[in-house]
C-alpha cells in the first residue's frame, strides 16, 4: 500500500501527525493539485515539498530549501509517500521519527508541465508549475545518476528561467508561516508544549542542537508571559493590612 512505510516510521499513540485514515479526497474536475512546502526542525533543518499524485503526497526532503535562483540545484531526497491530509500539518513532534518542529512554510497547487506525471516520474525528470504564496512559476525534479544506490533516490530541484526567478534567497526572504501568520518555530512550540525537550531535545549538539536550545528557551518565557498572572484583590490587601495591624 502507498502509505505502508509511512505508518510503519510512526508511533501514532505518540504524534500528532495524521495516520492516513481520512478518506482520499476527491477532486473536483478542474482544481488544481495540492501542493505544499514544510520547514522541518529535525536532526537538521530542512524542507519538506509535497505534490499531490494518485491520493497521496509525494515527498522529496530538500536539505537546503527551495532556490528561486535557476543556478541553483538544490539536492532533494525522495522519502515515503504522505497522506494528503499531512500536506497543511504543523505542529510538533515530541519523540520517535522525525522529532522536532514543523512548520507549514508554503502552499498552494502546482499543474504538470510533463504529458504524463507517472512516466516522467520513471524517467526522472519530472517538470511543473507551481502557484504557491512563496513559490511560483516553472520547476524541475531531476533524478541524480545515484538511482537506485539507496532505498530511496535522490534528486535536483531546479528553477527554471521565467518571470518568478531571481538572485534572492527565498527561505530568508519569507522564513515564517503561511499558515500561522508571524509565526516561527518559537511561536509554533510556545503554543503547543515548549517544555517537552527541556531534558531530551532531539538535537543536543552542534548547530542544530544550539537552535534547539535557544528556541526551546524562547518558547518557555513566551509560554510564562502569556500565562495569566496572579494578582492581588483589594478585600484581600485590606485583609492581610488588617491582620498585620
Amino acid at each position: 500500500m502507498a502509505l505502508d512505510d509511512y505508518r510503519k516510521k510512526r508511533d501514532f499513540s505518540k504524534t500528532p501527525e495524521p495516520d492516513g485514515s481520512a478518506p482520499t479526497r476527491k477532486r473536483k474536475a478542474g482544481a488544481g493539485l495540492f501542493f505544499s512546502v514544510q520547514k522541518h526542525l529535525a536532526s537538521h533543518l530542512h524542507y519538506d515539498l509535497r505534490l499531490e499524485w494518485n491520493g497521496v503526497l509525494l515527498s522529496w526532503a530538500v536539505p537546503k530549501g527551495p532556490s528561486i535562483d535557476p543556478a541553483d540545484k538544490r539536492l532533494a531526497m525522495q522519502t515515503e509517500d504522505h497522506p494528503y491530509d499531512y500536506g497543511t500539518f504543523e505542529g510538533v513532534i515530541p519523540e520517535g521519527y522525525g522529532a522536532g518542529i514543523v512548520m507549514l512554510w508554503d502552499r498552494g497547487t502546482w499543474t504538470p508541465e510533463s504529458p504524463d506525471v507517472d512516466a516522467a516520474l520513471r524517467k526522472g525528470d519530472l517538470k511543473f508549475t507551481l502557484d504557491g504564496y512563496k513559490l511560483k512559476g516553472s520547476w524541475v525534479l531531476v533524478r541524480t545518476r545515484g538511482f537506485g544506490g539507496g532505498t530511496r533516490p535522490s534528486w535536483l530541484l531546479i528553477k527554471h528561467r521565467d518571470e518568478w526567478a531571481g538572485p534572492i534567497d527565498i527561505t530568508e526572504f519569507a522564513p515564517l508561516s503561511v499558515k500561522t501568520p508571524d509565526a516561527d518555530f518559537v511561536d509554533i512550540l510556545a503554543a503547543d508544549n515548549p517544555a517537552v525537550w527541556t531534558t531530551n531535545p532531539p538535537a543536543k549538539t552542534g548547530d542544530t542542537g544550539k537552535l534547539f536550545q535557544r528556541i526551546i528557551a524562547q518558547a518557555v518565557a513566551m509560554k510564562e508571559d502569556r500565562a495569566p498572572k496572579e494578582t492581588t484583590t483589594p478585600r484581600t490587601s485590606a485583609k492581610r493590612s488588617k491582620k498585620s495591624g
